[in-house]
């Protein structure tokens, strides 16, 4: 697949550096290589860095930081005994195949694809793009399933709408990743923050307490921002360049996106009967606070509640069932062995991503082992703190460090326990309150994902991709998500500064001002 250039004359500076990435990004290795090769790196580094004394203290264990050599003969050895651990425990693998099993069915079947008939039946195509990045936000609640379930469908929702499914991707790589702070569902990663920041807090002062809910209407504040960025950057930027991009694709996988026939439509209506009542009877088993779905202390939306960790599972079965009934009343499954053929579709689709799993999830166990990540955002941090300088510009400096260090750090929740104890006290020292640190971190740590290579579900994007426009690479995805990036970078910064001095409450029981006792 060629790529199709616009005439030069016709192009701004945008849409030159546009290319130029995508020109030059695609010229690096496959993902897979790319992941081998910078494992390789990390030990290079790891052996360079180890033995030498750093100034920073690991918050998580008190100790001075310490690089550990992975080209020890002990570290080598662990490597090799311990890689097929490594691989099948690479969270993003089980999820997305667990999910896409489900999923496949409901899609082999024929009934996502009936559902998104009905639905472009009654929505305005002018709609289509704040619908699905609205939907790819709200599925931050259910973990990382927007992955696996939003992404690919905003493709077909956008193909099927006569638009180019890679800016449909676009639209909700960025709702999903490049918005992950914002959503008005409370969802774990709130608890999950909060106390990261609490503990970090009573470094300073013992006796504090934060609402797990401290950034919840900011949060949702932000779901309407994303929304309208979104909105304007997809129809406006993204999607006009993708124009010369040609889509070719294996029109027998395509759906028929024509008018619901009879059967159609009264197999949707029952199979989607079926996963309401399905999700009807799960809402009645988990709202008992005595409900073997919550956790010992009554809550369900922490990260130790069962249902939280369900989510996948539940995917799983919610697609499946209404998937085989559609199926079966359609006629498009006649036996135990269509349904189970379908599975088997859906996961040949899956072998690619697998494949660059295999070598990102060692690159990622290097990296984690390696404590260079931990260095790298401790240095951060510390380099902040000795600026001193004034709370607005410290806040803005937050954001910028944390969407930084989310280039080599993938996970929220490792990056603030590694930032949040600097930072937080720094800034109560100052009379910034840990809610308000934390908001501008939570910021900083969504408006690069959808930028780095090394965010564990970024190949699986491009494999999304690639379903369109075969020679779509790294480059091809970096250039088309850094619009998002940047845009969202320096509105979301500005929203929360004039958020703050509007005074506007962050959350529950928040404040802007930390007043010693």
């Amino acid at each position: 697949m060629e790529h199709t250039a616009i005439p030069t004359n016709k192009k701004g500076f945008i849409a030159k550096a546009l290319d130029f990435i995508e020109k030059y990004g695609n010229k690096l290795p496959d993902p897979a290589i790319l992941f081998l090769i910078l494992m390789l790196v990390v030990w290079v580094l790891s052996a360079f860095l180890s033995g030498r004394t750093f100034d920073e203290i690991d918050p998580r264990t008190g100790n001075a930081l310490e690089v550990i050599n992975l080209l020890r003969g002990e570290a080598i050895t662990a490597f090799f005994a311990n890689m097929v651990t490594t691989f099948t425990s690479f969270a993003p693998l089980g999820i997305v195949l667990v999910a896409m099993l489900g999923v496949g069915v409901a899609d082999q079947s024929g009934f996502i694809n009936a559902g998104l008939k009905w639905m472009l039946g009654f929505t305005p195509k002018r709609l289509l793009t704040p619908m699905l990045i609205l939907v790819a936000i709200v599925s931050h609640t259910a973990a990382d399933a927007g992955y696996v379930l939003v992404i690919p469908l905003g493709a077909i929702i956008f193909y099927a709408a006569g638009r180019h499914p890679l800016a449909g991707i676009a639209a909700a790589f960025a709702g999903v990743s490049g918005g992950f702070s914002a959503n008005f569902i409370p969802s774990g990663i709130d608890p999950l923050l909060q106390g990261f920041t609490q503990s970090a807090a009573q470094i300073v002062d013992q006796n504090i307490q934060l609402n797990p809910l401290n950034n919840w209407f900011f949060t949702s504040a932000s779901t309407v921002l994303i929304v309208l960025v979104g909105w304007y950057l997809t129809d406006k930027v993204v999607e006009p360049r993708l124009k010369n991009v040609p889509v070719k694709v294996d029109e027998a996988d395509q759906p028929d996106m024509g008018k619901l026939t009879s059967k159609e439509k009264k197999s949707f209506y029952r199979a989607s009967l079926v996963m309401l009542i399905c999700l009807i009877g799960l809402y009645f088993w988990a709202a008992p606070t005595t409900s073997p779905w919550r956790d010992p202390d009554g809550e369900i939306t922490s990260f130790g509640a069962p249902l939280m960790r369900s989510i996948v599972p539940l995917i799983f079965a919610v697609f499946l069932i209404p998937g085989v009934v559609y199926g079966l009343l359609s006629g498009a499954f006649r036996t135990s062995k269509d349904v189970i053929n379908s599975m088997s579709k859906s996961m040949s689709s899956m072998s690619y991503y697998v494949v660059m799993a295999f070598f990102c999830a060692l690159f990622i166990n290097a990296f984690t082992t390696s404590n260079i990540g931990s260095l790298l955002a401790l240095k951060g941090a510390s380099a902040l703190q000795a600026m001193a300088l004034p709370p607005q510009v410290t806040i803005v400096g937050i954001v910028i460090l944390t969407s930084l260090v989310n280039l080599f750090i993938g996970s929220a929740s490792a990056k603030w326990a590694l930032i949040a104890p600097i930072m937080v006290p720094m800034l109560m020292q100052l009379g910034i309150s840990p809610d308000l640190t934390q908001a501008s971190y939570r910021v900083g740590d969504s408006v690069s994902n959808i930028i780095t290579p090394l965010m564990p579900y970024f190949p699986l994007v491009v494999v999304f991709c690639q379903k369109y426009v075969k020679s779509t690479g790294i480059g091809t995805l970096v250039s088309m998500m850094i619009p998002y990036s940047i845009t969202f970078a320096i509105v979301w910064t500005i929203f929360l500064l004039v958020y703050w001095a509007l005074g506007l409450p962050l959350g529950l029981q928040s404040s802007y001002e930390y007043l010693p006792h």
